[in-house]
């Protein structure tokens, strides 16, 4: 018997970030139980890119909104209720943090650092990422300070 070759749903997400007092803190969310911590991510709707569905996500999910690094950081794999996900992932250096956005009532975030926001996220493969990039740019000036 062959094993089923199942479907690998697309979906793009963000890392939101700011930095403060020059050290780069990343938003973080809880999923809607508040049983883990995560960052934005969706399912990318037909005819949107995955740059602007990330965009989308954050803001319905983490109430942020900033211009999304078009560069793709990586991907990272999940399972959820028996469905294969690979999520596209890109930066978000937060402009505006809005109290009021469509999911407040059901999520938490928080800003951590970044070594806490990757001890803190579910998914080995998103930990992944999170340390490819910040390791490499946190010694850089890839950030935009304020």
């Amino acid at each position: 018997m062959g094993r089923k070759i199942s479907k690998v749903f697309k979906q793009s997400g963000v890392i939101p970030y700011r930095v403060n007092n020059g050290k780069v803190e990343i938003l973080l969310i809880t999923t809607r139980n508040h049983q883990h911590w995560v960052i934005p991510k969706g399912d990318i709707p037909s005819g949107m890119s995955p740059p602007d569905s990330a965009a989308k996500e954050a803001w319905e999910e983490a109430g942020v909104i900033g211009q999304v690094d078009a560069n793709q950081l990586g991907t990272y794999k999940y399972r959820k209720q028996g469905k294969a996900y690979q999520v596209k992932m890109y930066l978000l250096p937060v402009d505006i943090l809005s109290e009021d956005y469509p999911e407040a009532s059901k999520r938490k975030r928080q800003w951590v650092e970044v070594n806490q926001a990757i001890r803190r996220v579910k998914f080995s493969s998103l930990k992944r990422v999170m340390k490819d990039f910040f390791q490499v740019k946190s010694s850089s000036c890839a950030f935009r300070c304020y």
